[in-house]
């Protein structure tokens, strides 16, 4: 697409070589955002309120006799942390688990830790084979393609059924929601179901073997969703959800700390985001996490578009990052401009199982 078009309803345009418009020049993912937002979220408080006591109700009978009720994922963010603190005002039991990649931010360890000290909540943490992990990581990289964050979704997802299937329970509590998270282009983050797509880039790029690294196979995935019936429950969905509201809540509540932006508890996320994507890629992902807060009506458009004026990160923080990053991962600075300067690839590029991923989660 040679032409440059925004959305006249969002902020997403052609940097998504993906998107489409209509005769208004209203694109494809509000579209999406539409049709997600009218299958999923229940619009009467009254109908929300009865669908989540009911729910509720549920995870208490399972988990009666048990240690546990329910599984959560925790990282530091907004998201995860409000749910954490959710769980506990509807009275439910939570084990939380979080994958420790190597990469958390001292302000994302202690807004955990004060977050599960100050609400009772049981802690497992699974902390990864750095060697293994880094060398998966540096997979991606030399793959070029946009989605070098799936490594680490995948690791979680993984972690978390395998919580869920371990103490014998169904429901995991997840931050993902419709109001903040249905807009992100397919070619920007495909990939965290897909373990033949990790699998297969490592293969190709990687020198390690993957012996440690959580992960789990499409008819492991069946055997969890269809057979344990085991579901991730986007309890976001189901309360009025507003994303400020929720971060005044938690820092006052549990002085929990922002860190700067979405999914910034992470250093090598604020470095992918703010350096790799923005630079190699021309990816700037507040598009489309501002545009779902168009959608839902949390942020106006005209302030959209100027906090896309906005540096994506200080220049300062992002050079510190930038020096760790490379230190870390043990590259030299020509080393990194050969990562970088690589022909841009994305997921069609390489072995996946889109087709069959798509219908397990239709199925399921």
């Amino acid at each position: 697409m040679n032409d440059y078009q925004i959305c006249t309803r969002c902020i997403m345009d052609t940097t998504d070589p993906d998107i489409t418009f209509d005769d208004s020049g209203v694109c494809n993912h509000c579209y999406h955002y539409d049709k997600v937002a009218s299958k999923k979220l229940i619009v009467s408080p009254d109908q929300r309120k009865a669908a989540l006591d009911d729910a509720v109700t549920e995870m208490k009978r399972q988990g009666k006799g048990k240690s546990y009720d329910c599984i959560i994922g925790v990282s530091g963010g907004v998201d995860s942390t409000y749910v954490a603190y959710l769980t506990k005002e509807l009275g439910l039991r939570p084990l939380a688990v979080h994958f420790d990649n190597g990469w958390n931010s001292e302000l994302a360890v202690a807004n955990i830790e004060k977050t599960l000290d100050r609400l009772g909540i049981d802690l497992e943490t699974f902390v990864v084979d750095w060697p293994e992990f880094r060398d998966l990581q540096l997979s991606f990289l030399k793959a070029s393609t946009p989605d070098g964050e799936v490594p680490t979704d995948h690791a979680i997802a993984a972690l978390l059924y395998k919580a869920a299937h371990k103490y014998g329970l169904q429901y995991i509590l997840t931050g993902v929601n419709v109001i903040s998270e249905s807009i992100m282009p397919i070619r920007w983050g495909y990939g965290y179901s897909d373990m033949r797509y990790i699998g297969g880039v490592h293969k190709k790029f990687g020198t390690k073997a993957l012996k440690t690294y959580p992960n789990y196979s499409l008819p492991k995935l069946y055997y969890y969703k269809k057979i344990k019936r085991i579901k991730m429950f986007p309890i976001l969905d189901y309360v009025a959800y507003e994303k400020e509201d929720a971060m005044e809540l938690i820092q006052s509540k549990l002085g929990w700390i922002y860190y700067g932006g979405k999914h910034y508890e992470s250093i090598y996320t604020r470095f992918y985001q703010s350096q790799v994507l923005v630079e190699k890629f021309n990816i700037d992902k507040r598009r489309a996490h501002n545009s779902n807060l168009i959608l839902s009506d949390q942020i106006s458009r005209s302030d959209a578009i100027e906090v896309l004026k906005e540096s994506v990160c200080a220049s300062d923080l992002a050079a510190s990052d930038r020096t760790y990053v490379l230190k870390k991962f043990g590259l030299s600075d020509n080393e990194w401009g050969d990562l970088m300067g690589r022909e841009l690839k994305s997921f069609l590029d390489y072995k996946n199982s889109k087709n069959m991923v798509d219908k397990v989660k239709r199925f399921t």
